[in-house]
């Protein structure tokens, strides 16, 4: 990201290697992130249940009241952790001589990124204790994502994107979208605070693949690093994700199964950001698309009930089964002639690729499963324990990411002359 003021170098396998002193003040930070968050999050639990932030676990017998939109507790920690490490990458800059000169659009890069995490950890606590609509969570993220825009704007302005080979010989290797650049990242923002929002419902889920998406990003920007490639804007996405990733892990500790603590809306939309921020100013904002397969599945999976083509309840949540302690579909019902065309459709295709349970009942109506991958993976298994459950899910979610690596280097280079 910006000069070295100084570095460690290592001899591996007779190469010399020098590591970035703010790379390693950076690490060090992250596990005090850990440190403290595994010790504070423990000690605040009281504390939001008397504030009434709390909930029941819907999938557990017992109902215990349990300390929920604890998110914003790690996004507090995790902005601290970035506020102590501002001053490291840009101490080089200020030399005894004062020839050096300061990067401002460093700085300001730095800083927007800052600016729109904070900001989606304000609107993911107001959402926890207000409750907002769902298209208020649309267009949130977009006001969130204007510094980041702002900053791309005037620091890069590159709106050109790469083209396939197969259609290069038409349209040539590259082409300049302009603004439609900007709405792809405003949409991208948009897509990673909702993403993770909507593939939610069981213990440690939320917190797991956040985990698994980010440990993947940080093996990208080390590997690229590695061979050499634009070292300053993967040690940006490195500064902001490796406190990222200690303070989350300290949430993990506490919200795997079986929970005692829930994140809310304000971990998903702290983790959406964050990987936004990286992906578009870190300039792999295709490559962050790709970590999100699981994701991305699951919203088109969604679709005929997010828009409404078909009955959609509040909470999709899998069943639980007290009796025999074990998840199970949970249902819609509808009237297949109370369907829209887009809602008939949507039904047929997806029950003749038997993507669905469905069971026509007596009275006309049709009962099947909520469309979520959740229940879909439930449908495959039969009834399953939550944390077998969570854990098929983030296998699922690891092997998605070795997928995406697969896709990014040995099979991008079918395709592209160069990647970005």
């Amino acid at each position: 990201m910006m000069a070295v003021f100084n570095s460690f170098e290592f001899n591996v396998a007779g190469t010399s290697l020098a590591i970035p002193l703010p790379l390693i003040v950076n690490v060090i930070i992250s596990f005090g992130a850990f440190y403290v968050g595994q010790h504070l999050i423990p000690r605040m639990k009281t504390m939001f249940i008397n504030a009434n932030l709390f909930g029941m676990d819907m999938n557990k017998a017992t109902k215990i009241r349990i300390p929920e939109a604890f998110g914003v507790v790690t996004g507090c920690i995790f902005l601290v952790s970035l506020f102590l490490f501002i001053p490291m990458p840009f101490a080089s800059n200020f030399s005894k001589d004062g020839t050096d000169e300061f990067p401002h659009h460093k700085f300001v890069e730095f800083i927007a990124a800052m600016l729109s995490i904070c900001c989606m950890i304000l609107l993911g606590f107001a959402d926890d204790v207000l409750n907002l609509r769902w298209r208020d969570k649309l267009y949130l993220p977009t006001i969130a994502s204007l510094p980041l825009l702002m900053v791309y704007y005037t620091n890069f302005n590159s709106t050109t994107i790469i083209l396939p080979k197969f259609v290069s010989n038409i349209l040539g290797s590259s082409l300049d979208i302009g603004a439609l650049y900007y709405v792809y990242m405003g949409m991208l923002a948009v897509f990673c605070t909702n993403a993770i929002n909507i593939l939610a419902g069981i213990n440690g889920l939320e917190v797991g693949q956040s985990l698994v998406i980010a440990v993947s990003i940080i093996v990208f920007n080390l590997m690229e690093i590695c061979v050499g490639n634009s070292r300053e804007a993967y040690e940006f996405s490195l500064y902001i994700m490796l406190p990222y990733l200690g303070s989350t892990l300290a949430l993990w500790k506490y919200n795997r199964y079986p929970s005692q603590v829930f994140v809310g809306d304000t971990f998903n939309y702290l983790s959406g950001m964050t990987f936004a921020v990286v992906g578009i100013l870190g300039h792999f904002s295709k490559t962050v698309l790709l970590f999100f397969i699981p994701q991305i599945i699951n919203f088109i999976y969604s679709v005929p009930q997010l828009f409404h083509f078909i009955p959609c309840p509040r909470h999709r949540l899998p069943k639980y089964d007290p009796k025999t302690d074990l998840l199970n579909c949970s249902k819609t019902q509808f009237r297949l002639s109370d369907l829209n065309i887009l809602g008939k459709l949507c039904y047929n295709v997806f029950k003749t690729f038997r993507l669905i349970q469905a069971t026509e009942n007596k009275d006309g109506t049709i009962t099947c499963n909520n469309f979520t991958i959740i229940n879909f993976a439930i449908i495959l298994t039969g009834p399953i324990r939550e944390d077998r459950l969570n854990r098929l899910l983030l296998i699922f979610q690891v092997l998605c990411s070795v997928l995406a690596f697969t896709i990014r280097y040995p099979l991008a280079h079918y395709f592209y002359d160069t990647i970005n």
